[in-house]
């Protein structure tokens, strides 16, 4: 029977991680001829290509479910040797992937949380929530805050809540761009602010307004701090979360706009691997996605 070896499918995931040969053989403490070893040795045994090296590497899909392989293996790992009582002091990394807004707004709190009860560290991985399916299909992740209701195969999921966006601008871009109020002509006229070229958001609500999506001039601010902060200052408008912006409109930084609110629904995946530690965190993920984001189906005002 064909074995793949958990050193050398850990190699990969390593690579993975790092995105070179280079960085991996300095995190395994290896030389980068013996990392390429082997890759070259676990693509022999499993006959197959599994690492495209480019800059930075990445996976062919047989290499994806390799990779696949060593996280559930060290993460199958660390519970064992928690549950006997063994190193229990060695910390794990777990990868999660999340959407920008649930990042910005309530996604830290849990993990706060879970950091101070569990040896363990996140690393996350940023994407649209449209998006961060993938990186749990490829491997990448364990678990994903994503917009996906069906399950990814090899997952389970649970409904979070739905994440509500409210059109806002600061009151001097109002004044100087929709003085008469968000009509459809001033709003195709009017700049607004979209977080990269694949985020819908400004383009659902302008839609709903009766503007056609791609005719206003638009600013790109790719991170969520900052998209906020641009707005806050008038650069244009934009759709934020009422998590983020309820406390702006409260003290005036920022006026509605009006219009329905766009509503995205949240729901929490992860691999359907009877693990402790993952369970815990998506008990505590999902505890706090209920608790703050609107229940799911009502319909916002």
């Amino acid at each position: 029977m064909m074995r793949v070896p958990a050193d050398l499918a850990e190699t990969l995931a390593a690579v993975v991680d790092e995105g070179t040969l280079d960085a991996a053989a300095r995190r395994l403490r290896l030389t980068p001829s013996a990392v390429s070893q082997r890759i070259k040795a676990l693509e022999a045994q499993v006959g197959r290509v599994l690492l495209v090296r480019s800059k930075p590497a990445r996976t062919t899909p047989a290499g994806d479910a390799v990779v696949r392989l060593a996280r559930q293996h060290a993460l199958l790992e660390h519970d064992a040797l928690a549950e006997i009582g063994a190193e229990a002091g060695a910390t794990v990394s777990i990868p999660l992937a999340v959407n920008a807004d649930s990042l910005a707004t309530w996604f830290l709190a849990p993990l706060a949380d879970l950091a101070a009860r569990h040896p363990v560290v996140f690393d996350l991985h940023r994407d649209d929530q449209d998006f961060t399916a993938g990186l749990l299909e490829s491997g990448t992740v364990m678990g994903a805050v994503t917009s996906r209701e069906a399950p990814i195969a090899g997952c389970r999921v649970s409904p979070l809540g739905t994440l509500r966006y409210d059109a806002v601008a600061a009151p001097a871009f109002v004044a100087r761009h929709l003085s008469q109020g968000p009509a459809p002509d001033a709003l195709a006229a009017a700049p607004l602010i979209d977080y990269d070229r694949r985020d819908d958001l400004q383009k659902r609500w302008l839609a709903a307004q009766g503007v056609a999506p791609d005719a206003p001039p638009r600013h790109y601010v790719p991170a969520s701090a900052d998209f906020a902060t641009a707005v806050r200052l008038g650069l244009g408008w934009a759709l934020l979360p009422r998590l983020q912006s309820a406390s702006w409109v409260a003290d005036g930084a920022v006026r509605p706009l009006g219009g329905p609110p766009v509503d995205v629904p949240l729901f929490w995946q992860q691999w359907n691997l009877r693990s402790p530690l993952l369970d815990d965190i998506a008990q505590a993920i999902i505890a706090e996605g209920r608790r703050v984001l609107a229940p799911p189906g009502v319909k916002g005002r």
